[in-house]
């Protein structure tokens, strides 16, 4: 197996685990951080990309979400198509772990929140603040274009590029237009843990959200593919 591959998992379950788990941290009752607030989500969320992209940079190149393999496949002559298939089922399968994981370390907590079932679905993934499909899919199209271009810009105007810029602009992102849909920009962080919470034995869970479910990955993948194709014709 190409080592690339592990480390696309390992990295995306680090960044599911701290992400869900700041949510759960935030939302759950009786946990300690409740309230917490957006500021500590969005700041958490910086990290966990932080986290996931200091264990996988050096092997995989740290994509952790499928829609920006797809933005880098197109835009880059280095990143082949051939990878694209394996980098996205691990990524998948690295946020579906990531969100059982968290299951596991709040269970607990979960169990003292079986009165609310929309809190309890909020730690695993996204549902908007206002229910309107077409502006909240515009809302994750618009925020992962932004996401990787970018990304993309970032990678073309410096030589040696850290976690840092890309953990601010996660935090920026968040913080400013996160606001509608929860920011999801990212299918391996929503419909896995949404897959998760699915099967988990949750006491008092509702349903899903698979009405939504298409909105935080068409709007990613679609998003993702245009920043591609605007970095091509810019720079």
């Amino acid at each position: 197996m190409n080592p690339a591959y592990i480390f696309e998992f390992i990295g995306t379950l680090i960044l599911v685990l701290f992400g869900d788990g700041v949510c759960a941290a935030c939302s759950l009752n009786k946990s300690k951080a409740k309230g917490g607030g957006w500021v500590v989500i969005a700041l958490a969320w910086g990290l966990a990309v932080m986290m996931g992209v200091l264990v996988a940079g050096p092997v995989s190149g740290a994509h952790l979400n499928p829609a920006v393999t797809l933005g880098l496949a197109i835009a880059s002559p280095e990143f082949s198509w051939s990878l694209v298939p394996g980098y996205i089922i691990a990524q998948m399968l690295g946020g579906f772990v990531g969100a059982l994981l968290v299951y596991v370390f709040y269970k607990d907590h979960y169990k003292a929140t079986a009165d609310e079932p929309d809190t309890m679905l909020g730690t695993f993934c996204t549902m908007p603040a206002i229910w309107n499909p077409w502006r909240n899919f515009l809302s994750e199209f618009i925020a992962t274009a932004l996401l990787v271009f970018v990304i993309l810009a970032i990678g073309s105007n410096f030589d040696m590029v850290g976690p840092l810029p890309v953990t601010c602009l996660i935090m920026a992102l968040g913080m400013s237009l996160g606001g509608t849909t929860g920011y999801a920009m990212n299918p391996a962080r929503d419909l896995s843990p949404r897959c998760a919470h699915a099967i988990l034995p949750i006491a008092g869970k509702r349903d899903s959200g698979w009405s939504y479910s298409w909105v935080p990955v068409v709007g990613p993948m679609l998003g993702g593919a245009l920043a591609a194709g605007l970095f091509l014709l810019l720079f």
